[in-house]
């Protein structure tokens, strides 16, 4: 890439501490290049207040701000759901973000006329990888900026340091400098207190936790919610019929309430190395732990089990940056499949951090209690099982006898 044919540049602009810096960093470094800034809406809430006035006063020429809240559940995080997938417990939060903002960023960088796409994520971290294999998806030759891979800066400190040399507004400071990735599936920390594996995370300390509160400050008296499902997605709560989007909405303040959907966890990065995380996704775990109920009553077990084991290799490719493969869009054609009798309610009971199963109902279980009874029935015949026995265990008893026969040789 010759710097001297780049002079626009599309920068996924969150307007943290690494992305308020880039801007004034590409103008010196980059021939005073202009800066176009995109913020793809999330659910990020209140970290996009100010965000135009911040991106012009360190040098932006415009802020695109672009809702994609509903493309965001619809498109990404419901498809998840239904596959059941998780990376090592991870709900995907950050994951499954990456690529719809990429896809939109590609769309205003060809509308623009833009010479190269830049993004903020550092050289250690999983980001990189989701941004850049979405922008080659929709953009196979544009070339990329990282500054995190060309700078001299090697710390947040000093990122910190540079801003305030820059003159840019930060709303953190050195002593609260977590790193933070939020959206209206999730919140995440990494870094300070966090990058010592043994130390406690702390979720009674005020203002650590944003969406919710420690299990142990939770109501002393448990909280019950219903969901509907149609087809595995989720269409109303507690009797009200509601979009995707407004259900996680609502359960991410029932479920923050109660101490719901915390996750510290130790995790596997693409690129090698394992990093410490805690997450907050207190509506998604009510979501997950609810699916997965009314599938228990819905699957078959051959269905059942090998979605399971499908569900690994999904959430892989969304952790991995793969959203936009064939693979993935075959696994999201089994799973939509899988889900054509997914249909029903359930009631779960919020505790204190736990959540417990309350009843379920569907027209489509599988479930019979009249054969599954322990008291008289007219449908099974017990008899039955012998035969049954016979034929399943005939390879080991055939096994048996074989070794049995070697050994008085």
């Amino acid at each position: 890439m010759d710097k001297k044919n780049i002079k626009k540049v599309v920068l996924a602009y969150s307007g943290g501490l690494d992305t308020s810096i880039i801007i004034p960093w590409l103008k010196e470094n980059y021939n005073n290049c202009e800066v176009i800034a995109v913020s793809g809406n999330v659910g990020q809430a209140d970290e996009l207040e100010g965000l135009e006035e911040k991106a012009l006063k360190t040098g932006a020429s415009k802020l695109y701000i672009e809702d994609l809240t509903d493309e965001f559940v619809n498109d990404y995080i419901i498809p998840t759901v239904k596959a059941g997938a998780l990376y090592e417990e991870y709900m995907l939060g950050t994951s499954f973000a990456r690529p719809v903002i990429a896809k939109r960023i590609v769309e205003i960088a060809k509308a623009e006329g833009a010479d190269a796409i830049c993004h903020g994520c550092t050289g250690k971290g999983n980001d990189q990888v989701r941004f850049e294999l979405a922008i080659k998806a929709f953009a196979p030759d544009m070339p990329i900026i990282a500054p995190w891979r060309e700078w001299s800066i090697k710390s947040r400190e000093e990122e910190i340091e540079y801003a305030e040399a820059h003159n840019v507004p930060l709303k953190i400071n050195r002593e609260t400098n977590y790193s933070k990735d939020k959206n209206l599936w999730h919140l995440s920390h990494e870094g300070l207190d966090l990058e010592d594996a043994g130390n406690e995370p702390m979720y009674e300390k005020k203002g650590f936790l944003e969406m919710g509160v420690s299990p142990i400050d939770a109501p002393d008296k448990p909280t019950y919610v219903t969901l509907d499902f149609e087809k595995g997605v989720p269409v109303a709560l507690n009797g009200e019929n509601m979009s995707a989007k407004e259900i996680i909405l609502a359960l991410n303040k029932l479920g923050g309430e109660n101490g719901i959907g915390l996750l510290d966890i130790v995790e596997n990065r693409l690129v090698g190395m394992k990093c410490r995380g805690v997450y907050e996704t207190p509506g998604g775990a009510i979501l997950y732990f609810a699916h997965n109920y009314l599938e228990t009553l819905c699957l078959d077990k051959m269905t059942a089990h090998k979605k399971a084991e499908l569900a690994i290799t999904f959430a892989e490719l969304v952790y991995n940056g793969q959203w936009f493969t064939p693979l993935r869009e075959a696994l999201s054609a089994f799973v939509d499949k899988t889900q054509e009798n997914v249909t029903g309610k359930v009631k779960i009971k919020l505790y204190k951090g736990n959540m417990i199963k309350a009843g379920a109902w569907s027209d489509y279980s599988l479930y019979s209690e009249e054969i599954a009874t322990f008291g008289e029935d007219h449908v099974y015949n017990q008899k039955d099982s012998a035969g049954f026995i016979n034929l399943y265990g005939l390879p080991i008893k055939v096994q048996a006898q074989v070794n049995a026969k070697n050994k008085n040789k």
